[in-house]
């Protein structure tokens, strides 16, 4: 379960509370494309918004829907015991791993982020995915720490930021993190307009954003970038250049903002999906994401269920 796809959905909200019956259906639909897994409580899920009991609940629902697609489940907060506690629920929830980001309000250091992964990973009976997402957290992991973190007990992936652009920069950057890991140890990459280059230049999984919206397209990105030969990578470098107005929207709005406005025009989550004090996005915004939804239902190629 960490190679491959893995899709990230929203958590849509309506009237300040959990969409259940819309988040059952975005993952259902999800476990039917075939993912090969799904992530629950990502950033793309607003994990941090929601209290805990709202992300128990949240977990359990990611579980009974996903049929026999493997659910991991976010566990970041602010304080160590909660992420303990968090990790506790989403393991009796059926959760087959979890994803643990550093968040924080004060600054954190190197130490800091060691000993938090020291601690959870000391009490988990499933794996772990160390998120380094820091665009959102503010916090940059170093190679050393990168190594220093998968040696622990139970880490099984990384989840590292966009690669390079360069192909010949993006394989030499992902063969450097990767001499440092155990074997065991696989790389993901995220940032959705990379994952072909991240793919080709050997990372084993894309951890996607728009996956958990649209598994069809990033199906096809995923499997052509992971074929390993010329036809692979034309059909994964066409798919991805047919989301281009997507991408564009990722860099201007942020990807959130963005799968919310499209989840919502799509008619699966209602208006606003999103957390207080998140705001969607401004009419001009939802005018191009409608146009790309247009394009959408018009490529036979980019199809979804």
């Amino acid at each position: 379960m960490f190679t491959g796809l893995s899709a990230f959905p929203l958590t849509p909200l309506v009237d300040d509370t959990v969409d259940l019956p819309a988040f059952e259906r975005l993952v259902g639909g999800l476990d039917v494309a075939g993912v090969d897994s799904i992530t629950a409580l990502g950033s793309t899920g607003s994990y941090l918004y929601l209290d805990r009991d709202e992300r128990r609940l949240v977990a359990r629902a990611a579980v009974e829907s996903a049929g026999a697609t493997p659910v991991m489940v976010g566990i970041g907060a602010l304080r160590t015991s909660q992420v303990q506690r968090l990790a506790d629920d989403a393991q009796e929830a059926g959760a087959a791993a979890v994803l643990l980001a550093p968040v924080s309000y004060q600054p954190l250091t190197g130490d800091d982020v060691l000993g938090l992964y020291t601690d959870v990973t000391a009490g988990l009976s499933v794996p772990l995915v160390v998120y380094d997402n820091p665009g959102t957290t503010r916090f940059t992991f170093t190679d050393e720490l990168y190594a220093r973190i998968a040696a622990l007990p139970n880490v099984a992936s990384i989840k590292i930021p966009p690669v390079p652009a360069d192909p010949a920069d993006a394989a030499a950057h992902v063969q450097r993190i990767r001499a440092l890991l155990p074997e065991h140890v696989t790389i993901g990459v995220s940032g959705d307009a990379a994952a072909v280059t991240g793919l080709e230049a050997g990372c084993d999984a894309w951890y996607s954003v728009i996956g958990g919206l649209l598994p069809e397209p990033a199906l096809a990105i995923t499997r052509g970038a992971l074929a390993g030969d010329p036809a692979g990578h034309e059909a994964a470098a066409a798919a991805s250049a047919r989301l281009e107005p997507l991408w564009q929207l990722f860099r201007e709005h942020g990807s959130l903002r963005v799968t919310a406005a499209l989840a919502e025009h799509l008619g699966l989550a209602t208006v606003p999906s999103l957390p207080l004090p998140l705001r969607g996005l401004d009419a001009a915004g939802r005018a191009r994401v409608a146009t790309f939804a247009e394009m959408l239902d018009a490529d036979s190629e980019l199809a979804t269920t």
